[in-house]
């Protein structure tokens, strides 16, 4: 096996490792250790410019691979509009939050309440 140029006669001790030999299988699709129901969301909603564009992102998500995938394939759709799944969030081109948080209400999935007057 072939040392890191970097470790190359060091000797790394109790507790340390090097960063290159152990990494963690995430699937990019599994969001969170555990699966939760649509009433124990709690979502947000986030606005970014991409290329001059806007980008709505909701998220976190906590669920299976294939429902995650379904309710993408469900919510774009029914709002006309493209969009991913990255990680914990779905991505939908265009300024829409207030048509996809109607969706995702009468799904019975809940938003974290957003005190403006505090």
């Amino acid at each position: 096996m072939k040392k890191n140029l970097f470790e190359m006669g060091a000797e790394l001790g109790e507790g340390w490792s090097s960063d290159n030999k152990e990494r963690s299988a995430k699937s990019p699709l599994s969001p969170c250790p555990e699966i939760l129901s649509p009433q124990q969301h709690r979502l947000y909603f986030s606005k970014e410019k991409r290329r001059g564009k806007t980008v709505t992102i909701v998220q976190p998500f906590c669920l299976e691979r294939e429902t995650f995938r379904s309710l993408l394939k469900t919510l774009k759709k029914k709002l006309g509009t493209g969009g991913t799944a990255r990680g914990k969030s779905l991505e939908f081109q265009g300024d829409i939050p207030e048509p996809l948080r109607k969706e995702l209400l009468s799904m019975k999935y809940r938003f974290k309440s957003t005190a403006k007057n505090a």
